[in-house]
């Protein structure tokens, strides 16, 4: 048995948005029918003037995979003084039926295309079907992977942007209107984006509320993208009081996803979280009822979004020819 090595930019072409679009499906429910074992992740915070590193780590029982993703990010000074990229990621793939290293493959893609790809799903599943407007708050690289994967699913009009700053969200209307010809505007405030949005995507590292409740129109399907750790926030907790809420996983969202803030000052019951959206794929759970609800999703991403993805990557690769084997095991 020999194991596979795929780089990035080999990565890069084996896989399609539309089927990364289809893995963050089959993980969803994959993990609401008991299907796969995910161990809480491992963080690793080094001295100042460095950055974290994580391990998320993931049993797909159907597939008989066990993936394993280490992914750090924060490291400013690597290009100069390292000569490698300030975020690296490396993902390893385990037959589990022996536990023999099938795959190493660059993972630095597959975060991005994986987060990305959970948006639209939650796109399909709970936004409006006439929706045709989205707001953007915060406009960096995982702004653009939403966009990307949402236009597969859906045909977006317009696209309303804020940003902290106004070059980055600049440089965004520019690249977007480049690759997609979708008509961006730059807002001047966050109220005035938000309240345009049919679908309202936040991928910030926020550390406070950055979208007030008042500002959400009814109707408003809300994809919260960058909270995924004690510490950070991107909505106004009143704005759960009122909404369907729908998480990627109960257990954490409610530890360290956005909906821990409205649950720790008691806006809202565990019971009032709607489900997750694994169940609402699987038909166990209703999406969007009227076109008047607010449906929030509130995704912090998780090990088996990472072990679909890159096991399709592999299987692409195979029937490809794409890749290097090398002798890993020695008897």
């Amino acid at each position: 048995m020999k194991t596979l090595l795929l780089k990035k930019r080999e990565v890069g072409r084996l896989i399609s948005i539309t089927e990364v679009i289809g893995a963050v499906e089959e993980a969803y429910r994959a993990f609401s029918s008991d299907q796969v074992e995910q161990p809480d992740y491992i963080g690793i915070h080094l001295p100042s003037l460095r950055g974290e590193i994580d391990f998320k780590l993931g049993y797909h029982k159907a597939a008989e995979i066990i993936s394993m993703k280490a992914h750090s990010g924060g490291f400013t000074n690597n290009p100069a003084e390292h000569g490698v990229p300030n975020s690296m990621g490396t993902i390893l793939l385990f037959d589990a039926r022996s536990c023999a290293l099938i795959c190493i493959m660059d993972g630095s893609l597959i975060t991005g295309l994986r987060t990305g790809a959970a948006g639209a799903v939650s796109v399909k599943a709970l936004a409006r079907k006439n929706a045709r407007t989205i707001t953007s708050i915060g406009t960096g690289n995982q702004a653009r992977m939403q966009i990307r994967a949402i236009n597969e699913i859906m045909k977006i009009e317009e696209i309303h942007a804020w940003d902290s700053t106004y070059e980055t969200s600049s440089k965004y209307k520019a690249d977007i209107e480049r690759e997609f010809g979708i008509p961006v505007i730059v807002a001047s405030s966050k109220k005035e984006a938000v309240e345009r949005a049919d679908i309202l995507i936040t991928t910030t590292r926020g550390k406070g509320s950055l979208v007030e409740a008042e500002w959400v129109k009814p109707g408003t399907h809300v994809v919260a993208i960058g909270t995924d750790q004690r510490g950070k926030q991107e909505l106004d907790p009143e704005l759960f009081r009122n909404a369907k809420i729908i998480v990627d996983s109960l257990s954490q969202c409610t530890e360290k996803g956005e909906t821990w803030h409205p649950l720790n000052k008691n806006i809202i019951a565990k019971d009032d979280i709607h489900g997750e959206i694994g169940e609402v794929l699987l038909g166990r759970k209703p999406g969007r009822e009227s076109d008047d609800e607010i449906t929030i999703f509130d995704s912090t991403g998780m090990a088996i979004q990472d072990n679909t993805t890159a096991s399709k990557i592999y299987r692409n690769a195979i029937a490809n020819y794409v890749g290097t084997f090398f002798p890993f095991f020695e008897e």
